[in-house]
């Protein structure tokens, strides 16, 4: 099946769109994790004593601002780094912690959290660090890409005194799993297919966004929702940079993205397989979400 990877997602508009879908009744991961955050944070900074926060794929860190906020009110943290493969973001970030929490310094990178990894500095004179994967974002990777980007992580961490906070999506319900990502109002449609106006775009091609339809699906034997653009026609799309043209038979699909769901042993099979353990899990009142706090196996 012909694949287009989900950080395509995240231009402007996209991020625009994917506030939208947050603020959305049916995509309940984002409610979740925050209340998380809102209720836990306070417990996750007396645990880490956090000095660093470094958040990977921070986006305009929305809901890190809780976080961020009762740290420095703990009076633990003094660097944020959020990283983000779009500079307007990372800009954004950077005024918002000014406006909100003066005085804390920012150091903001811009770049692909998976490739650009050591562009993060070390910690200021061997403070305690968090490093931050928010949002069921590890979900987006396959079993094998999951366990190779949480051993990269780990490589930022030292033991003793640093920590990952990851958050990932709950198993549930079939058909809660598919509303939030097919919702009644066609935003996560238009997310989806905004995809192909960014290759339209970033490749120079000849995407009729129009003429594919979203779709999203339940892999049971997977545990993971797959979005997809179903064409709608028969066509041939140019893409100009590449030099190449791409064929397309009527009902031919492009996945878009992966979204894996975790339980418990599955979590923690993924984390000790990249030499980590998880020592605090947070949910949610549903147990929906969970935010765990891991660090270097011992």
């Amino acid at each position: 099946m012909k694949e287009i990877p989900p950080k395509h997602f995240y231009d402007t508009a996209g991020a625009e769109l994917f506030d939208r879908i947050c603020d959305l009744p049916e995509y309940y991961p984002t409610r979740a994790e925050r209340s998380i955050l809102v209720e836990q944070s306070g417990e996750i900074v007396a645990a880490t004593a956090m000095a660093e926060l470094v958040e990977l794929g921070s986006g305009t860190a929305e809901k890190t601002m809780v976080l961020l906020a009762a740290a420095v009110q703990a009076g633990t943290l003094r660097r944020f780094l959020p990283v983000d493969v779009t500079e307007q973001m990372v800009r954004d970030c950077a005024a918002r912690c000014g406006n909100e929490l003066p005085g804390l310094q920012v150091t903001g990178i811009v770049g692909d959290f998976v490739r650009h990894l050591d562009e993060v500095p070390a910690p200021v004179d061997g403070q305690p660090r968090v490093v931050a994967l928010l949002g069921g974002t590890i979900g987006n990777f396959r079993p094998d890409e999951r366990r190779e980007l949480l051993g990269s992580i780990a490589g930022l961490l030292r033991p003793e005194t640093d920590f990952l906070l990851l958050g990932t999506d709950l198993v549930k319900d079939r058909d809660r799993l598919l509303a939030a990502y097919d919702d009644s109002q066609g935003v996560t449609a238009e997310f989806n297919r905004n995809v192909l106006r960014v290759i339209n775009r970033e490749l120079d091609a000849g995407f009729d966004v129009e003429a594919f339809e979203h779709v999203a699906l339940w892999d049971e034997d997977e545990e993971w929702i797959e979005m997809r653009l179903r064409a709608t026609r028969p066509m041939t799309v140019r893409i100009e940079s590449l030099g190449m043209d791409v064929d397309f038979a009527e009902g031919e699909e492009i996945r878009t993205e992966i979204s894996a769901k975790f339980t418990p042993e599955r979590l923690e099979a993924d984390l000790g397989a990249a030499g980590l353990e998880a020592t605090r899990v947070f949910h949610d009142p549903d147990r929906l979400f969970a935010l765990s706090l891991a660090r270097l196996a011992s």
